[in-house]
């Protein structure tokens, strides 16, 4: 599975991080709306229901529909004097 989606040691390290502060069995979701003519937007929130429908990473979730969109990707964490957030560097994204 790790060849479908990478995480970069910070994103991994973040993730870890910001689920442990929420209650036990807490995952990171990770899943793709539908952006309209700016494409696709990518949406991160907090989940504890995992369905047959899910992937998961360590301590991420991810619905099969938005895996096949972010499939190949790099998942990354920033920090940024502008902010700090998560990045997904998409090779299919235009």
């Amino acid at each position: 599975m790790n060849n479908i989606l990478k995480f970069t040691p910070s994103a991994t390290k973040e993730i870890r991080r910001v689920v442990s502060e929420k209650s036990p069995n807490t995952f990171f979701r990770i899943s793709v709306k539908g952006g309209g003519c700016s494409g696709f937007k990518y949406d991160f929130s907090f989940d504890n229901k995992v369905t047959k429908e899910d992937e998961i990473f360590d301590k991420t979730i991810i619905d099969k529909n938005s895996l096949k969109i972010i499939e190949g990707s790099i998942v990354d964490f920033k920090r940024e004097l502008i902010g700090n957030s998560f990045v997904i560097n998409n090779p299919k994204a235009s």
